[in-house]
């Protein structure tokens, strides 16, 4: 199930995009939980995953921009696209890293084609994040918040940074591919990201949540190779 939120104080305009989005992920045949906001302050009091979120800049009260720091300076990770009249408030939003956005009146050419490229990036889980599938269930999530992953039993345990396992069935191998050169497989159970690595001695590698993973004989002197080229590349 792939999340979406559509925050918006005009109610015309939220049921515009509402009918759209639900359109678009019919045709996908992709199973989608949909919540509608009418302000900033309401969004921020909701506390759920939200995996896509459509994003009104011009609100009343707290306005789209001010909502979007607040989310980027709490736990959300997820696309951002916001909706507006004024393509000159653009410029002022990069530092929330927005995927795109729709400038009003937003019609459905301009929105099918944003999402076509946004589900891609979904499909591919994109350089910088992973999409997790789990049952009919989907979620993103952004590889620097992975510290850690572990295999059990054919299950695949992420420990994020917040302190969330997240676990769901992969082949370590498929993951260790699909995370690519900052994580490092230092154990048949163990892959580790070198962004959060904070030491390493003995066959042990330290990590910043505080956990202990180790380092097989076997991967040692990889390992403290690729921490060394690592740390270089800085």
């Amino acid at each position: 199930m792939i999340r979406i939120a559509i925050c918006d104080d005009e109610k015309h305009m939220s049921d515009h995009i509402r009918a759209f989005v639900s359109d678009f992920f019919r045709k996908k045949n992709r199973e989608i939980q949909l919540r509608t906001f009418s302000s900033g302050e309401e969004l921020l009091n909701y506390d759920g995953q939200i995996d896509i979120l459509f994003l009104d800049i011009q609100m009343k009260g707290m306005d789209g921009l001010e909502t979007a720091r607040k989310l980027r300076a709490g736990k959300f990770r997820g696309f951002l696209i916001f909706i507006t009249v004024l393509k000159e408030m653009v410029f002022q939003s990069f530092e929330v890293e927005p995927y795109d956005y729709l400038v009003k009146p937003v019609d459905e050419k301009q929105f099918e084609k944003t999402m076509e490229r946004l589900y891609a990036s979904m499909q591919n889980t994109g350089e910088d994040s992973l999409l997790v599938q789990k049952g009919y269930e989907g979620r993103i999530i952004l590889k620097d918040e992975i510290v850690f992953c572990e295999v059990i039993d054919r299950k695949i345990y992420l420990n994020l940074a917040s302190g969330e396992v997240v676990d769901y069935y992969e082949r370590i191998e498929n993951l260790e591919t699909k995370l690519g050169s900052h994580f490092f497989r230092c154990h048949r159970s163990y892959l580790i990201s070198l962004e959060h690595l904070k030491g390493y001695k003995s066959g042990t590698a330290y990590m910043d949540n505080g956990r202990e993973i180790p380092v097989s004989r076997l991967r040692s002197r990889e390992f403290s190779g690729v921490v060394l080229q690592y740390m270089k590349n800085m």
